[in-house]
């Protein structure tokens, strides 16, 4: 049986649990638009954990747009417990509340985002730079493998554990890496991250998350945004599909040209003028000169 066989195959609905009497509740870590993330101890499993809560209307409504086009989406916590490799974040259990909040069990990461690592301009990033983009590049070719869509990479879904080991994490929005998952419509996630087909409602595949891949490597390697940002999420959009990222040696003049023609290729606004796969993108940023960035 296939791995998504497996999914679409029942018996994924996880258990059903007393919040309160499970998990004691040590502090919030993050927030997203459809859930809540807490740092909690894990009475039944005896360790410290990372708990993400669910809003119940919310996740329904994202998930019912899919039955309305005849499909079967795996939930979030279908995908996350299948997934096995180092660099995707472990997922021990997955379930509804007592309270009918979905919820995931994870594994507790001591470390920093990635999105932290930029922002402060972390020495921590000094040396490490190819290696933690090559970590990435292992988490999508091990997900585009099995096959799925992430489609919601950017800095803040990554993390970076004290041993400097990276891992993808939220799979709220990947889909199945199939024709019927695939289809123009899905304009969800990180607006700066978006790759233009899918502002245009277009087709996809596996391109859109060579381009959310770029882009996060671009904001690694200049510590900043191939167009710039703005506070309005159709101006962002419009500037994407309009006009030209700034070049990557202008934002940090100290990147080799080598470099540059990759980090530039990885974001191209046509798809075929783009690295086809994460593995040719990751081939290219072993044939630069310097790994050392």
């Amino acid at each position: 049986m296939s791995f998504l066989s497996k999914l679409f195959g029942g018996g994924g609905k996880g258990k059903t649990v007393d919040a309160a009497k499970r998990w004691d509740l040590q502090g919030r870590t993050g927030q997203g638009s459809m859930s809540k993330v807490f740092k909690a101890y894990d009475r039944e499993l005896g360790r410290t954990v990372c708990l993400k809560l669910m809003d119940k209307d919310k996740t329904k409504k994202f998930e019912d747009r899919f039955k309305v086009m005849g499909l079967k989406k795996p939930s979030e916590g279908e995908v996350c417990v299948a997934l096995k490799h180092v660099n995707c974040l472990k997922t021990y259990e997955h379930g509804r509340t007592t309270a009918g909040e979905p919820y995931l069990v994870m594994e507790w990461i001591d470390g920093l985002g990635l999105n932290y690592l930029i922002e402060t301009k972390s020495p921590q990033l000094d040396g490490n730079r190819v290696k933690y983009v090559n970590q990435l590049c292992e988490a999508l070719m091990y997900l585009h493998a099995v096959p799925y869509l992430h489609r919601d990479l950017c800095p803040r879904n990554v993390m970076v554990d004290k041993e400097g080991v990276v891992k993808l994490i939220d799979f709220g929005l990947t889909i199945p890496f199939t024709p019927a998952f695939c289809v123009p419509g899905n304009r969800t996630g990180t607006v700066d991250f978006l790759a233009p087909e899918i502002i245009k409602r277009m087709t996809t595949d596996q391109r859109v998350d060579v381009f959310a891949l770029g882009v996060t490597a671009y904001e690694m390697f200049t510590g900043a945004m191939p167009w710039e940002p703005s506070p309005s999420s159709e101006v962002s959009l419009s500037r994407k599909l309009n006009t030209l990222p700034r070049k990557a040696e202008v934002m940090n003049p100290k990147l080799d040209a080598d470099i540059v023609r990759v980090l530039m290729k990885c974001i191209e606004r046509d798809r075929a003028e783009r690295f086809p796969t994460v593995v040719a993108f990751k081939d290219a940023l072993a044939r630069c000169e310097r790994q050392d960035y």
